[in-house]
Formats: structure tokens, C-alpha cells, sequence
């Protein structure tokens, strides 16, 4: 019987690129890679401020958490992305590997520090990560919070405060589809098939052969398949494809083929909240006086690739101890230095800044079930936030912690009033209510299919427990989410993925 390829890899993401390109570039065989969405080649991709448009638009699966108990009963938006690069599309490109002891705290075989440090080396030598240039002078004032390192990025290993690192070249998006995927396209052939969205995966004897599109279309592999669709969909496809929970599958009408009680357990993000800040001439936003460089912002973008539009947004930010001792940073925030409508509108008059914080190690976990086989159903997604009171704990004293840090920091003449939640807003109990109130997460989904030992679902070289010739490679292997921005560890995941599939199954 004639197959397809070689190896198909499910989901052209940050680390399903990496994966795919890499098994081309060792020469494994016929690689193709399948993406849902469409193409990258976009503008507002490709432009750093697009973002603000991308999220919410076609090309993110605008997925909506389940209602968190924690929260209220509110639902969240989680934000993913549905083109080629995945959410490495439409994030803010923020590059942190994460602390050296996350990955020697997964207490996984094969992925310690020592492990795993060559192949971020390898991927930042095409990604080339730099720190921004010509970032507002609010983010440049962050650099002398802590002193040490006012001309270095940030870091979760210690203290440290200032403009952060981007997968950016020239003023542009540098996604792994960029640095990774278009050149594997020519230097080895790979094939990428974008527009086609996965139904499931069928086995013979318990190996992975065919993958089902949700028109019909039957692609067959002759040595394996990678499942790279995400945190979200990759235990969604490996679930309505009979690897699962064996009720949850019964209940939902799918033949169980293999009985895995953790897909789709789990489930964590950096939960988050911040503070609001607005005053005239401090940061950017809609306002009289900066209407004539909003109205050359394109053109400045377009010809000198500077501006507004060469923003993230996020531009900088620090990492600290919530509670001020002499520990490591347990709290992450992100700071943005344009005016944001904490009212619910995504563009507001007025100029001002905003500042979060984000637990960089929740012990609050969730899951992730399906609510119906049809594809075109999303699953039930509990992010569990603030489950475990700890989690709240850590937040309300990084909250306290940062207003002393926004008020210490050298803002001169671009200084604003916080307006919301607002200083009145200070007691415990009354800060507890407004991150119960207004938190919400970082878009860093991870952990639904962790790898490990015993009941793992994924072993620790990504191969699923209990079928063979099926591999999973994203940030749904994490045991414990990282530090910090998740995209460079998932890329390190894809890349490592080759690696161990190349020499399993090649």
C-alpha cells in the first residue's frame, strides 16, 4: 500500500516546525507537515504590534476556558494559535528558556538542565533572540530596579528587571516557521500542507498509520506520526483517536484503544493579574497629541521598521520574590507600555501603562475532557486556576510587591496614576477579590500529556505509553509548566523530539 510520507507531524506550532524540519534535515525519510489554519504570510503576522489584531481573529481557535471556580464562575479566553507557527504567530515573542531548575525539577530522565541546554543552544543559533531596541523609555527606567543587570535581559534566575528578549529580526516576526520550516522546505524537501485540520489518528495492532481529516481525507505514514497540536489539541486528537481516559471515551462513543487515565490531565497556566496605569504624556495611547505619530506609525514601520508598530507590546518587564526575601523569583511581571481599557474594550482614549504579575510555578492544576467525539466540537477546558490556595497567596504578595516596584522605578515625567484597580484598593482581603475578580492567565497552557514514568501518558523520549509509532512533541509533555514565556522551551521540545524519533525510529 503507497503511503503519504514517512513521518507526518500534526501541527505546524512553534514546536511541531521544529520537529518536522529537523526529522527532514536527518534525513528520516518523507516528512510532511499538516497545519489547520492557514499560512503565516500575513502583515499583521509579521508586524510585531499585529498581534493586538491577530488574537481574537480567524487565525486563533479562540478557545474559551470551562467556568473557573476560582474565578467566580468566569470564562476565560484561551488564546491559540491556527496558522503556520502556531501561537508563535500571534504571541508576543518573548524569549525565556525558563530557570536551569524547572527542568532539573521535572525529575524526568533525559531532560535535566545538562540535558536539555545543547538543544536550546541549537535553536537560538537560528532563532538569534535579541533584546529589543528602541523600547518606550518607561521599560528602559525598569533596568535600575534592582541594579546588576541594567544592560542585560531579565532572568528568572535572580532579581532582575528590564527590556526583555524577542524572536524578532529586523523589526519582524522570527518564528520557528521563519528560522526553521521554509528552509527545510528547500534544503530537504519537506512538505507542508496547510488548511488541514486533524480528526483523529487510526492504529493497526496498536501502531499509528493513518491520520483522518475532519473533510475525510486519509493520509498514511509508513514509519510514524508526531502530534503537535498543542496542549489543547493534542490530547483533543489523541482522546477522539481511543488513547484516553477508558469511561471518558465510553461516555463520548470512542473505541478505546489504549487506556491511559492522565490525557488530558494536568492542565496549568501562569495565572495573572495586574494593575492599570493612565496619565497624560506617560505611555502610548489614543490621544490628541499622539495622533500625528499614530498616523505615520505605518510608515515609519513600513520604511525604517521603527515606531509603534515594531512593538510586542510587551517590552519588558522583571522577575522577583513576591514577598521581598532573599529567595529566587517566584513572580514574573509583564510590562506594556500602552494604555489598556480595563473595561473591556481592546482600544481606549487616553495614554497610560499596565504592569502584571504571574506565579511562575502554580501548584493549581485542571483538565482537559472532551464533550463530544465531533472535531468541530471544543473540549471542555477547566485551566483549574487558584485551586490551590497557594497560588492566590503568592499573586496577592507579588501585587503588593510590584506597587512598590512601579512606584520606586525611575518613570521621571512619564509617571502615571495607578487606575484601576486603584491604591484604595490595598487591604488583603480586597486584593484577593480583585484577582479573583480581574485574574487571569498568561496564555501559557502546558501539561496535558506530561511525560515521565508509571502512568505517564507520554514516556520521557515523547513516545505515547501503550501504542507504538505515535510521538508527541509540544508543551503538553511538561510536567510543570517553566518560569517564564513558554515558547522557547516548547521549540527546545520539538527540537529534542527529532532528536529522539531520528534515532527510535528512523
Amino acid at each position: 500500500m503507497s503511503t503519504d510520507a514517512d513521518f507526518i507531524v500534526i501541527g505546524a506550532g512553534s514546536a511541531g516546525c521544529i520537529a518536522a524540519a529537523e526529522l527532514a534535515r536527518r534525513d528520516v525519510g518523507r516528512v510532511l507537515l499538516l497545519e489547520a489554519g492557514p499560512s503565516d504570510n500575513h502583515p499583521l503576522v509579521k508586524m510585531p504590534f499585529g498581534l493586538a489584531w491577530l488574537m481574537g481573529s480567524k487565525r486563533d481557535w479562540r478557545f474559551k476556558s470551562a467556568p473557573q471556580k476560582g474565578l467566580g464562575g468566569r470564562q476565560l479566553n484561551v488564546h491559540r494559535g491556527r496558522m503556520l507557527g502556531g501561537s508563535g504567530s500571534i504571541n508576543s515573542m518573548v524569549w525565556f528558556r525558563g530557570r536551569r531548575d524547572d527542568f532539573d525539577g521535572w525529575n524526568v530522565k533525559g531532560w535535566s538542565w545538562r540535558d536539555v541546554e545543547n538543544a536550546f543552544e541549537a535553536v537560538e543559533a537560528k532563532l538569534q533572540p535579541k533584546q529589543m531596541t528602541g523600547v518606550h523609555p518607561l521599560v528602559q527606567a525598569l533596568s535600575g530596579l534592582f541594579g546588576g543587570n541594567a544592560n542585560e535581559a531579565p532572568t528568572p534566575e535572580y532579581e532582575s528587571a528590564g527590556t526583555f528578549r524577542f524572536n524578532m529580526r529586523d523589526a519582524r516576526r522570527w518564528s520557528a516557521a521563519d528560522a526553521f520550516m521554509r528552509p527545510a522546505e528547500e534544503a530537504y524537501d519537506l512538505k507542508v500542507r496547510t488548511g488541514s485540520e486533524v480528526d483523529r489518528i487510526e492504529f493497526e495492532d496498536g501502531q499509528a498509520k493513518r491520520v483522518i481529516l475532519i473533510d475525510g481525507t486519509i493520509l498514511t505514514s509508513a514509519k510514524g506520526i508526531v502530534l503537535s497540536a498543542g496542549s489543547i489539541g493534542s490530547p483533543a486528537i489523541l482522546m477522539r483517536s481511543g488513547v484516553g481516559s477508558a469511561a471518558h471515551l465510553q461516555e463520548q462513543g470512542i473505541e478505546v484503544i489504549h487506556d491511559s487515565e492522565e490525557v488530558g490531565e494536568n492542565l496549568h497556566d501562569h495565572p495573572a493579574a495586574g494593575f492599570y496605569y493612565a496619565g497624560p504624556r506617560s505611555g502610548y495611547g489614543l490621544t490628541l497629541s499622539q495622533m500625528p505619530a499614530w498616523v505615520l506609525a505605518p510608515f515609519r514601520y513600513l520604511f525604517v521598521r521603527k515606531g509603534r508598530f515594531a512593538s510586542p507590546t510587551v517590552e519588558g518587564g522583571a522577575f522577583f520574590n513576591a514577598r521581598g526575601e532573599a529567595g529566587e523569583p517566584d513572580v514574573q511581571c509583564h510590562f506594556i507600555p500602552f494604555m489598556l481599557d480595563w473595561r473591556g474594550s481592546r482600544f481606549t482614549h487616553g495614554s497610560g501603562y499596565f504592569a502584571d504579575v504571574c506565579v511562575c510555578r502554580p501548584k493549581s492544576r485542571g483538565r482537559l475532557r472532551l464533550t463530544s467525539a465531533d472535531p468541530n466540537v471544543a473540549p471542555d477546558i477547566d485551566l483549574g486556576l487558584f485551586q490551590d490556595p497557594d497560588d492566590v497567596e503568592i499573586l496577592l504578595a507579588g501585587l503588593k510587591r510590584l506597587r512598590v516596584l512601579m512606584n520606586k522605578a525611575e518613570f521621571g515625567k512619564y509617571r502615571a496614576p495607578e487606575v484601576f484597580p486603584g491604591p484604595e484598593v490595598s487591604t488583603d482581603e480586597a486584593l484577593r477579590r480583585y484577582i479573583r475578580d480581574r485574574g487571569a492567565t498568561a496564555y501559557h497552557p502546558v501539561g496535558t500529556l506530561r511525560m515521565g514514568e508509571g502512568t505517564a501518558p507520554v514516556t520521557p523520549r515523547l513516545s505515547v505509553a501503550g501504542v507504538s509509532g505515535l510521538w508527541v512533541a509540544d508543551a503538553s509533555v511538561m510536567p510543570a509548566v517553566t518560569s517564564a514565556n513558554t515558547n522557547a522551551p516548547s521549540m527546545m521540545i520539538g527540537y529534542r523530539a527529532a532528536e529522539f524519533i531520528s534515532e527510535d525510529a528512523g
